[in-house]
């Protein structure tokens, strides 16, 4: 089996395990979780080492968090039953000092770039070699918290930052173009100091190629770098792709079997595939 074959394999689980969640609940933010699962996935069991530090910003997608910790054997399967439930350790956002991997609450969207920069910076004074890998929306990139950081990213030259934006251009009451243009994005970004690579969010290739310019950028200028993945909200679920209502609409029981038959008919081609090559 490949890498990313093997990658494959975990996104399956994952999104299966998330949409039942999803559904379980019947809460919504469903969207949102889609369109960076790839992501995710690919940070958890390819580019993090086990000392590293992951902050999801947009917290929003806390079930996809734990649905890749429990891929992990990080959280247990029982608990995962509970998400949602009053009393749980699961809730609609991550929680602070309940699930070991989660070191900060998050959903408080534009704090989770400062809070990444800030244990970064804490890890250089303490000379620990541990990298810190944030996950914000496109959408709280509204925020001057996430700007204010950036700049503090860029000045210390935190190279142990790796800053990933889920642009999938849709945010919760609009597109992001139309609330609050952001584009000139790369070379916004650019001015302020960072290296900017580009990547097709729900391709594991291009997210590796990604890593490794990353890596190559860290080693050679010392500039801390930011992945743009570009990225559909909804991604794999042909009536929610690229649309507002699925930030926050819960799926019905139709559109849960909708759901779960198109994962399975993806997972089939691609396990085809691989068996015709």
């Amino acid at each position: 089996m490949t890498k990313v074959e093997a990658l494959n394999a975990r996104l399956y689980s994952v999104k299966i395990r998330l949409l039942d969640m999803y559904h379980a609940a019947h809460a919504g933010h469903i969207g949102c979780s889609l369109s960076c699962t790839e992501m995710l996935v690919h940070l958890k069991f390819s580019w993090m080492q086990p000392e590293d530090r992951l902050i999801l910003s947009k917290g929003h997608a806390a079930a996809l968090l734990y649905s890749v910790f429990a891929e992990a054997g990080e959280i247990s399967e029982e608990t995962i039953g509970t998400f949602y439930h009053n009393g749980t350790t699961l809730p609609a956002h991550p929680p602070v000092n309940q699930v070991k991997p989660i070191p900060f609450a998050t959903g408080s969207l534009g704090h989770g770039l400062s809070l990444s920069a800030g244990m970064a910076f804490g890890a250089r004074m303490k000379g620990e070699a541990r990298k810190h890998f944030c996950v914000t929306s496109d959408g709280e990139l509204d925020e001057g918290s996430t700007w204010e950081a950036a700049m503090f990213i860029a000045h210390h030259r935190l190279t142990n930052v790796i800053w990933l934006i889920d642009r999938n251009s849709i945010q919760g009451i609009g597109r992001t173009e139309e609330v609050l243009r952001l584009e000139p994005l790369k070379a916004k970004l650019e001015s302020f100091g960072f290296h900017v690579s580009e990547a097709d969010g729900h391709d594991f290739n291009a997210l590796e190629r990604a890593k490794a310019e990353c890596a190559d950028v860290s080693a050679s200028a010392g500039k801390p770098c930011v992945v743009i993945c570009s990225t559909v909200k909804g991604h794999g679920v042909s009536y929610m792709e690229d649309t507002v209502d699925c930030h926050y609409l819960p799926m019905t029981e139709e559109q849960y079997h909708q759901a779960i038959d198109e994962l399975k008919a993806w997972r089939a081609a691609t396990s085809g595939r691989r068996h015709e090559s």
